[in-house]
């Protein structure tokens, strides 16, 4: 009993050091998602290897591919990008099980009170990485105390005969698919199968089949991510699961085989287990990355629907246009057309949150907030470089209406994302506004919903007309707004509402009212220019 909860303790420690790891890793990677989605999508060799960069840097295939079905839901990488990254993924997560093999367990104490120390004396930077070798360092001393635990096992005749005596490769596949399903990480059984080897507690022909269904039981994790995705994220969640099953069908086929080459890879039971789980991973990359398009059209057929991708970088805008400004700014308020695109998807995706909450649908507004502050920062440098071109009087106006309109459309997509993190509490919270409330919330979100089509529409063809609708509903929305908050006061004293739904309340109809200016500053930015 004693060397049984020391082993759970083990791998409970191996779980908090990867769920620490990756959430460490997941906010690093989500101030540079950008550039992690532009690279990807150039080919899928390079796919590849962000995808084996990724598993290596989170410590966990899971995490990675997680992360890229929510790239892909959000339409930051198309389905077919994200193949070639769910296969390097999970290549990449083949080098965890490697540390143990280099004895990494032996040296996690010293792991450990480097990030530790760095973490706690730190500040900026190196607080960040002294906390992410600290969760490495954890990693490495759960499966330590697996290994002591286990040792005692030799002495055991059931276990030994249990573990070492060729069984049924069936079971052992269910074993894997079971064991890494509950955990949620393919990692953990397989290190466990090479800390074991190393302790000559199991043999190789029992350790494959496990391996095999571990590496099966890794796309649970996918699979519960695609479950909140739209249908682009949930091909790539069936896609990992389909390479899965293939590489395993074929590996189980020529199962003896299979075993025999490992065994000419190495002499150790713990390094071939190893192998084993790096070559099933290379056999899947090599039966698909040379057919991934035929395979992504394959898969749209049977899930048919949207996969629209939404350009992280601008389209429109380029150095070669600098030396013509009337169009290089021509381009500049088509990519702010595209911006403000993106906040009117933002607002309309949000206003589904408010009445049926799904965590994947609020991620998703999170990533496209991401792609409106890069738009904002890559046409603000644009202009600066335009401005020192001469420019005439006009010309020297739209400059100054652009980058204002920028900063302007960015703020709105700000707020949008405000107002979603809002709906989550609520949602989160289970806090329900008065009926009052909500038909009020409702008639002012209607009316920003207006004023952002108008904004929108004047930036492609301008209409005095809705120039003069937008300033109406922007007059309208503050008188609302005021009449809301001093109704929502009246319910609040009467107890016609609970206490929690007040600030949420409150906060929402500021969002929604300070959109409303922003969309006006727009439209009096393109009178001005006319």
């Amino acid at each position: 009993m004693k060397e049984l909860l020391t082993a759970i303790g083990g791998i409970i420690l191996f779980l908090v050091g990867m769920i620490q790891l990756s959430s460490a890793v997941r906010e690093m990677m989500n101030a540079r998602i950008k550039e992690l989605a532009r690279y990807a999508v150039k080919k899928p060799f390079y796919g590849l290897i962000t995808g084996i960069a990724s598993a290596i840097l989170f410590q966990s295939s899971s995490a990675s591919i997680a992360l890229t079905i929510g790239l892909v839901s959000a339409g930051l990488i198309s389905f077919y990008s994200s193949l070639a990254i769910v296969l390097g993924a999970d290549i990449g997560t083949t080098l965890t099980v490697q540390f143990v093999i280099w004895r990494f367990t032996e040296f996690s104490p010293l792991i450990i009170s480097a990030g530790g120390l760095l973490w706690i004396t730190c500040r900026g930077i190196w607080k960040t990485a002294g906390e992410m070798i600290f969760y490495f360092g954890l990693i490495f001393l759960g499966l330590d105390i697996v290994g002591q635990a286990a040792a005692p096992l030799k002495q055991s005749p059931v276990f030994m005969h249990y573990f070492t005596q060729t069984t049924n490769p069936l079971y052992g596949v269910g074993v894997g698919v079971v064991a890494t399903a509950i955990v949620q990480a393919s990692a953990i059984p397989i290190a466990i199968l090479a800390v074991l080897a190393q302790q000559d507690l199991v043999s190789l022909e029992n350790a494959v089949p496990i391996v095999l269904g571990a590496n099966i039981g890794t796309t649970v994790t996918a699979l519960l991510a695609g479950a909140v995705a739209n249908v682009s994220g949930k091909r790539t969640a069936i896609s990992h699961l389909i390479f899965k099953c293939l590489g395993v069908l074929i590996c189980l086929a020529f199962l003896p085989f299979f075993i025999d080459g490992l065994k000419e890879l190495s002499t150790s039971v713990a390094q071939q287990i190893t192998w084993s789980h790096f070559m099933l991973n290379l056999v899947i990359v090599a039966l698909f990355i040379f057919f991934l398009k035929p395979f992504a059209a394959m898969m749209k057929k049977i899930m048919p629907g949207e996969d629209d991708a939404l350009p992280v970088w601008p389209e429109y805008i380029s150095p070669k246009d600098l030396i013509d400004p009337v169009k290089s700014l021509d381009h500049v308020l088509k990519e702010l057309q595209r911006q403000m695109k993106l906040t009117q998807i933002m607002l309309f995706r949000t206003m589904n949150l408010m009445s049926s909450y799904e965590e994947g649908r609020a991620r998703d507004i999170a990533y496209v907030e991401m792609v409106v502050n890069n738009l904002r920062e890559q046409i603000v440098r644009f202009l600066w470089k335009v401005s020192n071109r001469p420019l005439s009087a006009e010309l020297s106006r739209r400059v100054f209406a652009y980058t204002a309109m920028a900063g302007d459309i960015k703020s709105i997509g700000n707020h949008i994302r405000s107002i979603s993190a809002l709906s989550a509490q609520q949602a989160l919270s289970r806090i329900k506004f008065s009926s009052c409330g909500e038909k009020e919330l409702g008639e002012v979100l209607e009316l920003v919903k207006c004023n952002l089509m108008d904004a929108l529409a004047m930036m492609e063809v301008f209409d005095t007309e809705k120039v003069k609708n937008v300033i109406r509903r922007e007059e309208e929305i503050d008188v609302r707004v005021r009449e809301a908050l001093d109704s929502h006061l009246r319910r609040f004293h009467s107890r016609e509402c609970s206490p929690e739904a007040g600030p949420i309340f409150v906060e929402m109809l500021g969002h929604l009212e300070r959109i409303s200016d922003l969309c006006n500053n727009v439209a009096e930015y393109l009178w001005d220019i006319q």
